[in-house]
Formats: C-alpha cells, structure tokens, sequence
C-alpha cells in the first residue's frame, strides 16, 4: 500500500463521518487550548512579578535580623542575639565595592497635615534609600545624611500623601504630624504606583533613628545594601557577613543577594506555570479517551473493509499504520484547532484586560501539540492492534 493510499483512506474514512470525527477532535482541540491559556496566564505573571522585583536594581543585598535556620525562615527580632543598629548599617557601607548602606523600619501612623489626617505606611529610613531603590524625587530633595543618632525632623511624602494632604499647594516647608510629633516636609517622590498590592506613594519617609523612637523598636527591620554591579554580589555577601559577625560575635543575622531572592522566586513561579499547563493537559487525557472511543466504535463498524483489505493482500502492519493514521489524523486536527483558539483566547484576554500580564509559553504551546499528536498515536494503538489481528475469513463473515 502506497503512502498517498494510506493517507487518502484515513481521511476519507473520518470525512465519511464529520460530525463525530469533529467532536473527537474537540476534547484535543479543549485541551491545547487550555493549556496556552494558561500557561500563558503562569509566564505572564512570571515575568511580571520578577518586573516587578527588578525594577528596584538587581545589585542589591538584604540584610535582616536572625539566622534562617534549614527548615523555616528567619527567627527575625525574637530570635537574634544582638538586633541590627543603625551602626551596623554604617559599617555595612564602609565595607569594599558597597556604593550605599541604607536602614530601614517599617509600620504605619497618623499623620496630620492641613487640618487633614490620614493613615499611611511608615518608612524610616535613611539618606541612602531613594538611591538603593532606584525611586526618584519630585519635588525638593529627599533626608540629607545628618547624624545617625539625632537627625533632624525632615519628611519626605509620597505623591498620594502629598496629594490628599495638601492638594495642589507645594508641601515643601510645610509642617506635618508624625504620630503627634512635628515634621517638616522637605521632599516629595515621584508616583511609584503599587508594587505586588503594595502601595508605595502612599508612604511617609522618615530618619530611621526617630521611627525607631516613634515605634518603640530596639533594632532595625532591615538592611539594604547596594553594590557595585560590576562586583560578585556573593563575594560582597562574604564581606558583609565578616563585617557583622565582628560587631556581634556570632551569625545572628541572614544576608541575602537580590540574586538569590531572584533565582528562588524563578524557580516556584516556574512551578506555578508547570502545575497549571499540568491542569491543562487533564483536558488533553480526556480528549484521547475520545478519540480512543471512536477508534474502538470505527475498527467494529469496518470489520468488512478490514477482511476485504486482508483479502486482497494488506499485511498486518499496513492495517495497523491505517488506523493509527486516523487517529493521528484526529488528533492533529484537535491540535491545530486549539492552537488556534488559544492564541485566539490570549490575544483577545489581553485585549479586554490590558492589566492582566498575559504571555504566549512557546515552550508549552509546542509541548502541548507534540503531547497532542502522542496522545492521538496512544489512543489509536489498541484498535488499530486489534484491526491488524482480525481473521480475514471471519471479518468477511461478519460482513
């Protein structure tokens, strides 16, 4: 039997009957469709959250108090020996190919301004942050490097602080209420908007020596360091944690480069994407079992044909390759149809919803129409098997 004979017997034998060979090609064509989907919804919120993290630099190290043991986190506040002090964040910049050391507490007040008051996010911070974290200012300037112990009463606002609290007025030299103590505003910072739900302008930046005051905290939050991008950020790691063991005479404290942060979050976003494309292919199973249906309900209705191919000649392994081309056929088309509707669906989702961080998966999209045609070639083995093993004399009977 020839190729060209083959492959115009298969597709005649599923054009005989286009209603049911369509709706067999429907669980396949359900299934890769669902799985660009989304796995193009898991890509998209892969790539927006590591966006998200990157905008800030990726030369930046976080140092925060207690030592993450192997089976949790970090034990933070409670579990250190010796808090993190603004002092360790002065001797963390002193420290070789560091460009900035920056403390940092975090909590939330009242602050009055106008005969306003509002509850923001609290940052107490110091003159290095704006740097560390790429965010750039307004209006006016942001905290100036004063003594780390007695700064001055300076504040800097968010664009939403400064908007609900003073409107189109300019803030800048005005007087504000920081958890009922007096501030003057000297800077604003340019709309940041929200970060992962965090909303960074409506914040309130103060020196990390009053916040600590303000929030009764005997030690710092966090430390944020940047380095030189040029530098190993595990060699800058090596000098930090050198620097800090010597001050507090054991290890209780975690450094972690940003890159590490990064590597981490890859690795489960990843996973996030591989469970829902494996969700995905549920669909995929259910569409073989289709197609294994109607190979099964084909092979008995053509017990004649397939006698009568015997007659004439046809060896078992033609009979066989007959069927199993049929199903691939199936399957192929299923294939195309949902690669079709699910770059269709994630096209039009990213019309409707432009927010929505939708990218195309290449690697699962051609998985899942190699999965697709495998699924097809699978499901057509045990009828096609049966078809090539039939008795030629009985198969004619039956007819």
């Amino acid at each position: 039997m020839r190729a060209a004979d083959l492959f115009s017997l298969s597709f005649s034998a599923l054009t005989h009957h286009p209603g049911r060979s369509l709706l067999s090609a429907l669980g396949i064509a359900v299934g890769v469709a669902a799985v660009i989907l989304l796995t193009a919804l898991g890509e998209g919120l892969h790539r927006f959250v590591l966006a998200e993290f990157t905008q800030f630099g990726t030369n930046m190290i976080s140092v925060s108090p207690g030592k993450t043991k192997t089976h949790g986190g970090s034990v933070g506040m409670f579990g250190s020996v010796r808090p993190l002090s603004l002092q360790d964040a002065e001797a963390l910049g002193r420290v070789p190919q560091v460009i900035a050391s920056d403390p940092m507490v975090q909590g939330n007040a009242e602050v009055e301004g106008q005969g306003r008051s509002r509850r923001v996010t609290l940052y107490g911070v110091g003159p290095g942050f704006a740097r560390i974290l790429s965010m750039r200012i307004a209006a006016g300037s942001f905290l100036p490097p004063d003594a780390v112990d007695a700064p001055r009463a300076y504040a800097v606002l968010g664009a939403k602080v400064r908007h609900e609290l003073f409107g189109s007025e300019s803030p800048l030299g005005q007087r504000i209420r920081v958890g009922g103590q007096r501030y003057r505003v000297i800077g604003v910072m340019a709309a940041k908007g929200q970060v992962l739900g965090f909303d960074l302008d409506d914040t309130v930046y103060i020196p990390a020596a009053r916040a600590l005051d303000l929030f009764n905290r005997e030690g710092l939050m966090e430390i944020h360091v940047a380095h030189d991008p040029a530098a190993d950020s595990d060699a800058v790691a090596a000098s930090l944690k050198r620097v800090l063991m010597a001050r507090h005479g054991s290890e209780d404290f975690t450094v972690t480069p940003q890159k590490q942060q990064l590597a981490a979050l890859d690795s489960i976003l990843a996973v996030l994407t591989f469970a829902v494309a494996a969700l995905g292919s549920i669909s995929l199973l259910v569409g073989g079992v289709g197609i294994l249906t109607l190979m099964t309900i084909t092979v008995a209705e053509r017990t004649g044909e397939i006698g009568l191919l015997n007659a004439l000649g046809a060896r078992r392994g033609q009979i066989m390759a007959l069927f199993l081309a049929e199903a691939i056929f199936l399957a192929a088309l299923g294939g195309g149809a949902g690669l079709a509707l699910g770059l269709g669906a994630a096209g039009a989702l990213h019309a409707l919803i432009p927010a929505l961080p939708v990218s195309l998966a290449w690697n699962y999209v051609l998985a899942a129409e190699a999965v697709a045609v495998v699924i097809g070639l699978a499901a057509g083995v045990d009828p096609a098997r049966r078809a090539a093993n039939m008795d030629p004399v009985q198969a004619l009977r039956a007819e």
